[in-house]
């Protein structure tokens, strides 16, 4: 046992909503929990502690961070839970009245959470519940994450914060001002990866495309710099935004070993009028130049798309424009969000207000409209050969990875392949789409 390390042996159980970002965040946590002694707890285990990071993008997430606190709760009564995310940053009092909660920390206090838990547990039971936040407004630092998780994957944050304002979104009031940490940083950390083993990185953020804001660093001086390290066989490129994704950047990925043809771009609205009211950056025709750029220079590219249904301001007409637009794009998949009233958002002001049923009703067609193409361009692949990195075999015995144009495929287990880039042959399944059967190649 180390100086750093808990007398007594704790474990802590871990839960994510939201983003990948939040997901890299946990890993971290769990990871620095874990040399300090706490061990992730195994299926029957009574945790000791439970952490769980929040999300507060829709009025349903925070819903279900509230169930599943009481859930944990009733569940596990001796434990101490520990709520941070954006969803503690926004509501930290409100969380705290929540049974079960002894620790609410802000976004920015996520690094030390370790130190709070280790000290909340060695005082035992007579420990007093705490708060840590910062008001959003003062947030400016920059808390670094590399973390693997459950995956292969190894997930790089590069950015934190927001300055955009959109008026339907919370994320700049939970997580401050754009922030970023220099280059050279981020290099060491993705070198820190390749010692570990790791094959692929994703580089993680709110708002990627404005990495080094305030600096002479810009996020194409990141890529390149990340593509130079020996080692790192795969990067993947996050949800970026579209007047931020330059044509030079889609130029570098084409032309990377490393870069792979994937891009997550969010829309939001296919409507130039919605996107007006929402306060993006952008219009449907540049939209489309940097889908048709990618399509061009990058053919296979996997494109998933964002979109949020039965905003205020969407009309019927709107909507259907919207349609239109996203049918007219050569994408693979969306990812469809349905409109959720945030307090404290500029949207509350906009008068046109869709039912709730209506919204259920545009949802429920974009995501048919995701799943066609999907299915087309996943078709496009069938009996063609892409190298999948593979992840290690999952406890109900299946084992698959994904292709270099982010195509999922499951193949006949193989452990001993586990974190190693293999050829596959693929085969299209009409009935899930969504999944690749690959025959490997060795």
């Amino acid at each position: 046992m180390t100086d750093n390390e808990l007398s007594t042996r704790y474990t802590a159980l871990y839960h994510t909503f939201g983003c990948k970002l939040n997901y890299a965040e946990t890993s971290t946590i769990a990871s620095m929990l874990g040399d300090r002694g706490v061990a992730r707890a195994l299926p029957g285990d009574s945790p000791d502690v439970i952490v769980i990071n929040s999300c507060s993008v829709t009025e349903l997430a925070e819903k279900k961070c509230r169930q599943t606190i009481r859930s944990f709760a009733r569940r596990y009564p001796d434990a101490a839970i520990v709520v941070t995310g954006c969803y503690a940053q926004l509501s930290a009092d409100d969380i705290a009245l929540l049974p079960g909660v002894k620790i609410v920390a802000g976004n920015d206090r996520k690094t030390e959470l370790v130190e709070y838990i280790c000290s909340y547990l060695a005082q035992g039971d007579g420990a007093a519940e705490e708060k840590h936040v910062t008001p959003t407004r003062d947030i400016r630092a920059f808390t670094p994450s590399c973390s693997r998780g459950d995956r292969t994957r190894y997930f790089l944050k590069v950015q934190d914060g927001c300055d955009y304002y959109c008026t339907y979104c919370t994320i700049p009031m939970a997580r401050g001002r754009s922030r970023s940490p220099r280059i050279a940083e981020l290099v060491e950390q993705a070198r820190g990866v390749v010692a570990a083993g790791g094959k692929e990185i994703v580089l993680t953020g709110v708002n990627i495309g404005d990495f080094g804001k305030g600096t002479e660093e810009t996020f194409l001086d990141l890529c390149r710099a990340l593509d130079e390290v020996d080692g790192i066989e795969r990067y993947r490129i996050s949800s970026i935004e579209p007047n931020l994704l330059t044509d030079e950047l889609i130029e570098f990925v084409a032309r990377s070993r490393r870069f792979m043809p994937h891009f997550h771009i969010p829309l939001q609205s296919g409507s130039d009028e919605v996107l007006r009211l929402m306060h993006r950056r952008y219009d449907t025709a540049l939209f489309r130049h940097k889908i048709e750029t990618v399509r061009r220079l990058i053919p296979d590219a996997f494109i998933g798309v964002d979109l949020i249904v039965g905003a205020r301001g969407e009309t019927e007409s709107l909507f259907e424009e919207s349609r239109r637009f996203i049918e007219s794009l050569d994408i693979s998949r969306l990812h469809v969000f349905t409109y959720s009233e945030r307090p404290g958002t500029k949207a509350l002001e906009i008068e046109h207000v869709v039912s709730q049923e209506e919204k259920h009703r545009r949802t429920a067609e974009m995501i048919a409209l995701s799943d066609e193409k999907l299915a087309r361009f996943s078709e496009r692949f069938d009996g063609s050969e892409r190298p999948v990195l593979l992840e290690h075999q999952a406890a109900d015995g299946t084992m698959g990875g994904f292709t270099d144009n982010y195509l999922r495929v499951e193949i006949t287990p193989y452990p001993s392949k586990a974190n190693t880039i293999v050829n596959c042959r693929l085969t299209f399944n009409p009935d899930v789409p969504e999944n690749m059967k690959g025959e490997l190649l060795i």
